[in-house]
């Protein structure tokens, strides 16, 4: 899944190959944050929409270098949010007024104010479930495979380099003029990763 993708909110539907059936990219690594900020521009600058950035740590103004959407995940915890509410009001407000009522000493059957504790408890854990569910289906996980994870050079993403990868299904690929470009950024190895 690229990155404008995750961001979206578009479903991943398979784009990682199964092991061995081809090549899934380039990845390019770079030694420090201003040469992988550079790059990332040029690289959006140039066309290309199925890429990635990977660090060790958030990069402040990586995504506006990628030029990635804003993600839709706040209106996802937003209706979980006001799902929760409106459904711990009318939960209560049924069982109260119209399924057990009970009048004690001459109060109404429902008053708002005694129905805020749930209310507020439906409306951060369906909010919370939102968040969970939407960043899972957004990101594309459970991801259990991805071609990146068999580069022996990938694995310093964690600890102390930076990468970009251009898949193949790039409509702008191709292998050849690819390599050249991110080589031309000033990357200190470019490889091809397999899927």
């Amino acid at each position: 899944m690229t990155a404008a993708q995750k961001h979206s909110g578009a479903p991943d539907h398979g784009a990682a190959p199964m092991a061995g059936t081809g090549i899934f990219g380039l990845l390019a690594e770079f030694q420090t944050v201003p040469q992988l900020m550079a790059a990332a521009e040029k690289v959006r600058d140039a066309g290309y929409t199925h890429w990635d950035s990977h660090t060790p740590f958030p990069v402040h103004g990586l995504s506006d270098a990628m030029g990635l959407k804003p993600t839709r995940l706040p209106y996802v915890v937003l209706a979980g949010g006001l799902t929760g509410g409106t459904v711990g009001l009318a939960m209560q407000w049924w069982m109260n007024a119209i399924d057990y009522p009970l009048i004690i000493s001459g109060k109404p059957l429902f008053s708002i104010p005694a129905n805020i504790p749930v209310m507020f408890e439906l409306t951060v854990l369906c909010a919370a479930i939102g968040a969970f569910l939407g960043m899972l289906v957004m990101n594309g996980l459970p991801a259990l495979y991805h071609p990146l994870l068999t580069n022996d050079r990938f694995r310093r993403a964690t600890a102390d380099r930076f990468f970009i990868s251009i898949e193949a299904d790039d409509p702008k690929f191709d292998a050849e003029r690819t390599a050249g470009f991110l080589r031309s950024l000033g990357s200190s190895a470019v490889e091809e990763v397999r899927g």
